[in-house]
């Protein structure tokens, strides 16, 4: 890759893509707000549904956290407690676990989509996209532990660290820290800024839509409604 074209992708694009995700999020709310859902289609087929989106659902949570901590928990913050190499051994397991399970759940999803006739005749083009990408990044990530294994050390984690870091905190030289890195890990990069600029557009929008309400909602109260009595008149 050259330096130009890695410069744009690792220290420019990453503010494009949040800028495009944020601004386009808070346009679709303001001018199509009704349009802000996930689309479900679990009332045209139960079959695979359930089991497909915990799994996935589950095991995307799950990265996500494991992504947010580990890259943007400073080196120092940690290095008293456990060292690079087990915290890239850790990173290893514990995303190969919740990896192999989004991987299931998606791959459910996604075969679901593709040959449900009802599902698939009532479904957008931007459903599917959504979902091969989503399938495409996970593949990466996979991939990438089995590249971690061959260096164990946990320098490459904190040069991935120390991009995400300098990115978050708006400083120059970003890109620097990735240059030399394996093309798996540039392409997985890449394509999870390329979900956030597309999110605003597809229905990756609802992620914005957390339930935290549920926690302390209270319960709704159902009750029959009796019928009322009507007397005719007397004869």
């Amino acid at each position: 890759m050259s330096y130009f074209l890695n410069q744009f992708a690792f220290q420019f694009y990453p503010y494009i893509a949040v800028a495009v995700l944020l601004i386009g999020s808070w346009a679709r709310y303001d001018k199509a707000m009704y349009s802000w859902r996930t689309g479900s289609s679990q009332l045209l087929s139960d079959r695979g549904m359930r089991i497909g989106s915990n799994c996935f659902h589950i095991g995307i949570l799950a990265i996500l956290g494991g992504h947010l901590v580990g890259l943007l928990t400073p080196h120092a913050v940690y290095e008293h407690f456990i060292t690079s190499s087990q915290k890239q051994l850790l990173a290893m397991v514990v995303g190969g676990f919740f990896g192999a399970l989004c991987f299931i759940g998606i791959l459910i999803l996604l075969v679901r989509r593709l040959t449900n006739p009802r599902v698939r005749a009532t479904g957008s083009f931007g459903d599917t996209l959504v979902l091969v990408l989503l399938f495409a990044q996970l593949c990466l990530g996979l991939v990438s532990i089995k590249i971690s294994a061959g260096h164990m050390d946990g320098g490459v984690m904190v040069m991935l660290a120390e991009w995400a870091q300098h990115i978050v905190t708006f400083r120059a030289g970003a890109a620097d820290f990735i240059t030399d890195v394996h093309w798996v890990y540039k392409a997985h990069i890449f394509l999870g800024l390329t979900l956030f600029l597309i999110a605003p557009f597809t229905r990756l929008v609802h992620v914005w839509s957390i339930p935290i309400s549920y926690l302390w909602r209270p319960y709704q109260v159902v009750r029959r409604r009796q019928a009322t009595l009507r007397y005719g008149p007397k004869e």
